[in-house]
């Protein structure tokens, strides 16, 4: 049999048999053939089966094998690399794909594309260890080979955010801040700037070409027939990665078990890690029923959706890790709505509602989402029988001082930017005695914090870094705060809830965009919205006010813990009724052909013209002429070519 012959029937076992039936097949055919001039590609195709099988030890054999007979067969050296990281020998992964770029100098098509794939290994390991200086730099060199990679870009900025590194962008060869603008990941732009036009624009963009449009897909003709349950009962299915030991989980864990089953049946559809946890337990055991759809590909999963009779089903993933958008826009349920794991619009063609409240998106501000707004009182729910950990807090023992204010934010670095920075410092500056309270992020970002500190005249010992710490312990530590400073434009989420919880007021500043807006919704449904501020100047001069004045920020304290079980924000059950209420009215626009059809005329233009402004260079969520740069944009272009009327900032004149 020749080499041919083995990979069609390998092939076709494969299919008929599985992968443990194909890997048999190659292991005898390499024990009758030894010596056999394409002895190595039998070899790989082995590792790669065995790689795809959980079989790390097996794959790294093979692949050595391949590699042994062959050092210049290129596909094989990668893929040793990434058995090596299977076994955890990871610091020796980073070398081979190292040894593999070094390599890789020549200029062929064969050649870029394998060094496109070392560099893309090597970044996302570097990654996934927080050496987020070596993964700006793998990034870099592949920019400099490709620099018209979506997703290269998306990583380096992200990495830059990481490290605080500002300005975010940058030019370098081709690539300009513009280019980057448009590719940026939605959640990227979303820590970047506040910019609700331009992050919608964006979502669809990375939609349209990072998703890519279904193509199989049902329509709302093909649900015609869908009506309510015979037992009056809706059947909804809340799909997410996050369903564990996470923010999501943690906020939905106590959510799900209060829903009303007499109004609805729930089924939780599970896309994310292999794990087992004590919130995913939770969670699995209030729901009526749960899928685990990971290991399913998009058609698969999409038809237990259908089979499983959803009539609206929820997507708390949005643009987020592990997301299944592309199963979504197979469009398996005849509603589909986007709520909490994302802060902001999906611009699809199948998202038809978006849940939020009055702060969130207050009334005018429609015009920034693709989907139909659905409010609730406050669109977070919150659990209440969240564990804390009973050991004393101490300042010392967390490196806090024993006298002066503590001021806190424990958001990740990616959320920081120069213009928050300097907020907090001028507010330090007028605070004697008081310390920020951040959480630590990689060495990089930590030591350029304390840079940006030490220029503006502030010691950087009065920037304090808390490690990661399990749940229960960082919540218990948020007793040794005194005020909680948002940040901007992406502000606190449940970082923001957790310190209400605990009575740590949040003072924050709202600008546009959804992202930076749910702090303020959580403040104001803990009943203090005296903590929400109407412009930049603000947000220091009360953070100054409230330094300088312990007694009130005790008041402010005790009002929390007072209110903890009355607010709207810890209101779980009041939540699930909420949310219920919302379920019938969108069914009820179902019934009645009424579904909204997400409208996404001129996206690309608003794309284009979002993308040219400097959004390094001011702070877009406080611009007073924000939506006039963009009406004169759009009326610019259509003098030069007519720009359809559309439902945002191009409407048809009065």
């Amino acid at each position: 049999m020749d080499i041919y012959e083995l990979f069609a029937l390998a092939h076709a076992t494969e299919a008929e048999h599985g992968k443990g039936a194909a890997i048999r097949a190659y292991q005898d055919w390499l024990a009758a053939n030894e010596g056999h001039p394409a002895i190595h590609a039998a070899w790989f195709n082995l590792g790669s089966l065995q790689l795809s099988s959980d079989d790390g030890n097996g794959a790294l054999y093979s692949f050595n094998e391949a590699v042994r007979v062959r050092p210049d067969f290129t596909p094989a050296v990668i893929s040793l690399g990434s058995a090596l990281e299977r076994v955890g020998q990871i610091d020796m992964a980073i070398q081979y794909w190292g040894h593999a770029v070094g390599n890789l100098s020549g200029v062929s098509s064969d050649t870029i594309n394998y060094k496109l794939t070392v560099l893309k290994q090597l970044a996302r390991v570097r990654m996934s260890r927080q050496e987020m200086s070596e993964a700006e730099e793998v990034l870099r060199l592949s920019l400099d080979v490709a620099p018209a990679r979506r997703e290269e870009m998306q990583h380096w900025a992200n990495v830059r955010q990481r490290q605080c590194k500002w300005p975010v962008l940058q030019s370098f060869g081709p690539v300009t801040p513009e280019k980057i603008m448009a590719t940026l990941a939605p959640l990227t732009l979303a820590y970047f700037t506040d910019d609700p036009i331009l992050s919608l624009a964006n979502a669809y963009s990375h939609n349209r070409l990072d998703v890519g449009w279904p193509d199989e897909f049902k329509t709302s003709a093909d649900f015609a027939h869908r009506r309510r349950a015979p037992d009056g009962r809706l059947r909804i299915g809340y799909l997410s990665s996050d369903l564990r030991n996470h923010a999501i989980g943690h906020l939905t864990a106590e959510m799900f078990g209060l829903h009303d089953r007499s109004r609805v049946e729930v089924t939780a559809f599970y896309c994310g890690v292999r794990i087992e946890d004590a919130v995913m337990h939770r969670i699995r055991g209030s729901v009526d029923h749960w899928h685990d759809i990971t290991g399913l590909d998009d058609a698969a999963a999409a038809a237990l959706v259908e089979e499983c009779g959803i009539d609206i089903l929820v997507d708390i993933n949005g643009n987020t890790r592990d997301a299944r958008t592309r199963m979504l826009g197979r469009r398996p349920a005849p509603v589909i709505v986007n709520w909490l794991g994302y802060p902001g619009t999906m611009a699809s063609p199948y998202h038809h509602y978006i849940i939020a409240d009055q702060v969130i998106i207050p009334p005018g501000s429609e015009k920034y989402y693709s989907e139909k707004v659905e409010r609730v009182p406050c669109y977070q729910p919150n659990d209440r029988y969240r564990v804390i950990s009973p050991e004393p807090q101490s300042r010392a023992q967390h490196g806090l001082p024993e006298q002066g204010v503590v001021f806190c934010c424990f958001n990740g670095q990616q959320k920081m930017t120069r213009f928050n920075m300097a907020r907090w410092l001028d507010i330090l500056r007028q605070v004697d005695g008081s310390v920020l309270w951040l959480l630590r992020g990689g060495d990089e970002g930590d030591n350029r914090l304390r840079e940006e500190a030490a220029k503006a005249g502030i010691d950087p010992a009065r920037l304090i870094f808390a490690p990661y710490a399990a749940n229960a312990d960082h919540l218990a530590r948020y007793v040794l705060a005194d005020l909680f400073l948002d940040s901007s434009p992406y502000g606190a989420h449940t970082t923001a809830s957790d310190a209400l919880w605990m009575g740590v007021p949040v003072l924050t500043l709202p600008g546009r965009g959804f992202a930076s807006r749910v702090c303020a919704s959580l403040v104001t449904a803990a009943g203090t919205p005296e903590f929400v501020c109407d412009s930049p100047a603000a947000y220091v001069e009360m953070a100054v006010r409230l330094g300088r004045d312990p007694a009130t920020l005790a008041a402010a304290r005790q009002k929390l813990l007072d209110l903890r079980h009355t607010s709207v924000l810890f209101n779980t059950n009041g939540f699930a009724r909420a949310m219920e209420d919302a379920f019938d009215r969108m069914w009820a626009e179902w019934e009645a052909g009424a579904l909204p059809v997400p409208d996404l005329t001129n996206l690309d233009l608003y794309l284009e013209i979002g993308s040219a402004m400097d959004h390094d260079a001011e702070e877009f969520g406080f611009l007073p002429d924000y939506e006039e740069r963009y009406r004169k944009a759009l009326a610019k272009r259509h003098a030069l070519t007519r720009v359809p009327r559309d439902v945002r900032l191009w409407t048809q004149p009065a």
